[in-house]
């Protein structure tokens, strides 16, 4: 029903927050909370999807009967998709490019480090849009020192470069996995979605793998490539790799 359908939409967009703010909450530190900015950008992104979508979709005509019901399911589908929960009450496959488009990019932000969902996580991509800005910033003053900061605390060059570092290599083996997947003569949308909804572990992607497909057309080496992007999608990349570098099988 609308309302069970409702309720999920909510949980699954709470259960997208980084859990550290629920305890802040328990122990009643509402200011704490309140001012986590990688939370009130996961909410802004949602929100800004859910009506560009909507706009989109009431625009174009013929996918819903009224206005609630198409907020209602576009809500639905973005809070699927954001916290990877892999659940879908419309073919989101079906609708216009844009909105399509929309989906492609949460499912590569996904959901708040620290919960339950998987993509790039909005804190690292929060950093790199930070990082982006401050070596603009620094071309028009190169001699000025900028200290990056989130929630007023100061992001060290560590964690600076372990984001970039996880970036390069999300990026190469989203790149190294549409390349193999694209063996099997699927269209680029089926290749592409397929490799981000492993990888981004969201579950349905778009064309022939969308919410009311599945991934049995792909032949068996296209498949161990999409089970390595989920695993490696799910343990965040690095402990994947590790496997595959000579030192970690070297007995000491």
């Amino acid at each position: 029903s609308a309302y069970l359908q409702a309720v999920t939409t909510v949980f699954m967009v709470l259960f997208g927050v980084n859990f550290s703010v629920y305890f802040f909450l328990l122990r009643r530190r509402f200011r704490l909370a309140w001012h986590n900015s990688e939370v009130r950008w996961y909410f802004i992104i949602i929100f800004g999807a859910i009506v560009l979508i909507s706009a989109n979709l009431l625009l174009t005509g013929g996918f819903f009967s009224t206005v609630f019901q198409t907020i209602h399911h576009v809500a639905f589908s973005v809070g699927s998709v954001i916290t990877t929960t892999g659940f879908g009450t419309a073919d989101f496959a079906k609708w216009p490019e844009f909105s399509k488009t929309v989906l492609l990019i949460l499912m590569a932000i996904g959901a708040c480090a620290g919960s339950t969902g998987g993509g790039m996580k909005v804190s690292r991509v929060l950093i790199l849009a930070k990082t982006a800005r401050a070596e603009t910033r620094h071309l028009l003053h190169p001699h000025s020192v900028e200290v990056m900061t989130m929630d007023d605390k100061r992001v060290s060059s560590e964690v600076i470069r372990g984001t970039m570092a996880f970036f390069i290599c999300y990026a190469a083996i989203a790149v190294v996995s549409i390349l193999l997947v694209s063996l099997d003569n699927f269209g680029a949308e089926t290749s592409v979605t397929s490799v981000f909804a492993t990888l981004n572990n969201i579950g349905p992607g778009l064309e022939l793998v969308g919410p009311m497909q599945n991934f049995g057309g792909f032949a068996d080496p296209a498949k161990l490539v999409l089970i390595f992007d989920m695993l490696a999608g799910r343990l965040e990349i690095f402990p994947m790799l590790v496997l595959f570098l000579p030192d970690t099988w070297r007995k000491f």
